[in-house]
């Protein structure tokens, strides 16, 4: 259950980063609330996969998912240029993140 909460929690972190971006500086209502909630959401659900997990893999996990899921979505928007390069480094983004919890 730990793992999928974590899973879940990565994915709101993606959610915050895009609504911050979107915010423009916290001054648009819709996403700023948005940020504020995944904000929430995320850090209570990777808190909750710290009781059980160790703090450096679910912290490394957290991040990883959140960081890969907002360059594929700016990339897949248009918001950022996507590249062969980009792609590639999170590809192993996403290789390490897996590469901990098998390792788990």
């Amino acid at each position: 259950m730990s793992w999928l909460v974590l899973v879940l929690s990565g994915v709101l972190e993606a959610v915050w980063a895009t609504a911050l971006g979107r915010s423009e500086g916290l001054t648009r209502l819709g996403p700023s609330l948005t940020f504020a909630i995944s904000l929430a959401l995320s850090m209570a659900g990777l808190a909750y996969a710290m009781r059980e997990l160790p703090v450096g893999t679910s912290y490394a996990v957290w991040v990883g998912i959140g960081a890969s899921l907002t360059v594929v979505h700016a990339m897949l928007t248009g918001t950022e240029p996507a590249s062969l390069a980009k792609v590639l480094l999170v590809a192993g983004i996403v290789s390490c993140v897996v590469g901990l919890k098998v390792l788990h």
